[in-house]
């Protein structure tokens, strides 16, 4: 069985500068929980848009499925929803259902079918009672699960979260960390990119390190949480304190 995700000697260096992401290397497992951590323009969201073409790689390839995204696009789109870091991008319907059904819409299923996705995707994300509102009226935290509930109609299998709780208030981010474990628990897996650690640590399978572009660690969480401060991420308070590592939203 292939890798769901292969990523080989990736490199996206942005004209004119040195910034971007250099010779990375690694794959993913089905059933995955990664967290992808470095400090704010280490490479995090580079990275993140090569995995279903949003960026063409300066070098290397990003392989799905034992496919290349850059020859299989739309196959990679499908196989890899993104769930980007200012969610008001994503939205495009004048109501909340009408956001959601956007997906299966364009991709020409019936209506019937589109429908269910839709409705299955809104109660899932705790959003069906918000149907016929405005997205511009949701809070923060309601549209980024609208996000989500719009990439769960395309039926991907990997969910890629950039940045998913950049600011959020507590009540939004406790909503949002469910909603993502709920996701994992169902089988999806599940790639999250942050800069502090402490909300999702408890609940990854790996922690993935970039620092100036660069892999710098690829750990399991017991053995790399002492270590992160060296790269600029800060430890969890309960890891300090000698707890070990427990959730945050309890």
């Amino acid at each position: 069985m292939h890798n769901i995700i292969e990523i080989k000697r990736l490199s996206h260096i942005y004209r004119g500068t040195n910034r971007g992401v250099k010779n990375i290397s690694f794959v993913v497992e089905p059933g995955e929980f990664i967290i992808v951590a470095g400090q704010n323009g280490s490479g995090k969201s580079t990275l993140f848009r090569h995995l279903n073409g949003l960026l063409a790689p300066t070098s290397g390839d990003v392989w799905i499925r034992g496919k290349t995204v850059s020859s299989n696009l739309a196959f990679a789109r499908q196989m890899v929803g993104m769930i980007f870091q200012d969610a008001d991008c994503q939205i495009v319907g004048q109501t909340v259902f009408e956001d959601v059904s956007f997906g299966p819409e364009n991709l020409g299923l019936p209506v019937n079918e589109i429908q269910k996705r839709t409705i299955d995707a809104l109660r899932q994300l705790g959003l069906l009672h918000l149907k016929d509102q405005n997205p511009a009226t949701l809070s923060g935290g309601e549209k980024r699960r609208l996000a989500i509930a719009g990439v769960l109609t395309m039926r991907p299998e990997v969910i890629v979260l950039d940045e998913p709780f950049s600011n959020l208030d507590y009540p939004g981010t406790k909503d949002l960390l469910s909603s993502i474990v709920w996701l994992h628990n169902a089988g999806h897996t599940i790639i999250l990119s942050t800069h502090d650690i402490e909300k999702a640590i408890f609940f990854a399978s790996r922690v993935i390190i970039i620092h100036e572009g660069r892999v710098v660690a690829d750990e399991c969480p017991e053995t790399i949480i002492k270590d992160v401060e060296k790269f600029g991420i800060r430890e969890p308070c309960a890891s300090k304190f000698g707890v070990g590592i427990v959730p945050w939203n309890k």
